[in-house]
C-alpha cells in the first residue's frame, strides 16, 4: 500500500517539532531595543526558501507551507548529486502580503518563506525541483518586532499590525517592508503557548 506524500511530510515535521533533541533553528540576531512586549532587532543575512501563493491569510498559509516543506523533504536535487537531500525544518513560517498595504483583509497573495540552515549558502543547498519554490539570498536587516500569544484570527493579526505600526512611527523609525507576520509554533500547540510576531522592516540608519 502507497503512503501518500502529505502523510510522510505531516510525519516528520511532528518527529522533528515532539522531540526536544532535534533542536529548531532560528534566525540570527541581535536586540537594539526593547520596550514591553516590542524589541528592535538587527538580524543576520539569511538564505531563505520562498514561494508566492494567493488566497486569503489561512489559505496562502497552508499552500505555501505544503510547497516549501515538500522541498525541503525531499523535492529538491542535491549538488553534484543526481539524488535529493532532507534539509532540517527550521523556524519561524514568516507570511508576506504581497500588496504594499497594513489591512491583512485586503490582502489576496502571499509570499511564505522559511530560513534555511546557516549551514547551506546557495552553492550548497539542494535546488528545488518545484519552479513554484525559490531560493533566495536576504541581506542584513533591522526590524520592528512585536510578540504575541494565542491564535491568528484576521482580526487579532490587523490589530496587533496597526501596534507594531503605530509604535514604530511614535518612535520615529522609518518604515520601509510591508508588515509580516512570522508563527513558531506547530498547530497543535495550545494558544497560551504559541508565539507569534509582527515583523515590520525599517531603515538601519534611523536609531532614535
Amino acid at each position: 500500500m502507497k503512503t501518500h506524500p502529505r502523510f510522510v511530510c505531516l510525519a516528520a515535521l511532528f518527529t522533528l517539532w515532539i522531540f526536544p533533541a532535534m533542536a529548531i533553528e532560528e534566525p540570527k540576531y541581535i536586540v537594539l531595543k526593547i520596550d514591553q512586549d516590542i524589541e528592535v532587532r538587527k538580524y543576520e543575512p539569511q538564505l531563505i526558501a520562498q514561494t508566492v501563493v494567493d488566497g486569503d491569510m489561512d489559505q496562502a498559509s497552508n499552500k505555501g507551507f505544503r510547497l516549501i516543506a515538500d522541498f525541503i523533504f525531499g523535492n529538491n536535487e542535491a549538488p553534484n548529486s543526481s539524488g535529493s537531500a532532507k534539509i532540517a525544518m527550521t523556524a519561524p513560517v514568516v507570511v508576506e502580503p504581497q500588496k504594499n498595504t497594513s489591512a491583512v483583509q485586503d490582502a489576496n497573495q502571499w509570499r511564505i518563506n522559511f530560513v534555511m540552515p546557516s549551514q547551506y549558502n546557495l552553492s550548497t543547498i539542494p535546488r528545488p525541483k518545484n519552479s513554484a519554490v525559490e531560493l533566495k539570498e536576504i541581506p542584513s536587516k533591522v526590524f520592528v518586532v512585536l510578540t504575541y500569544s494565542g491564535f491568528n484570527f484576521t482580526s487579532k493579526v490587523q490589530k496587533k499590525t496597526q501596534d507594531a505600526l503605530d509604535w514604530s512611527h511614535q518612535h520615529g523609525y522609518k518604515i520601509i517592508g510591508t508588515p509580516q507576520l512570522a508563527r513558531y509554533d506547530p498547530p497543535w500547540t495550545l494558544p497560551m503557548f504559541r508565539r507569534n510576531e509582527i515583523m515590520i522592516e525599517i531603515a538601519g540608519d534611523t536609531t532614535p
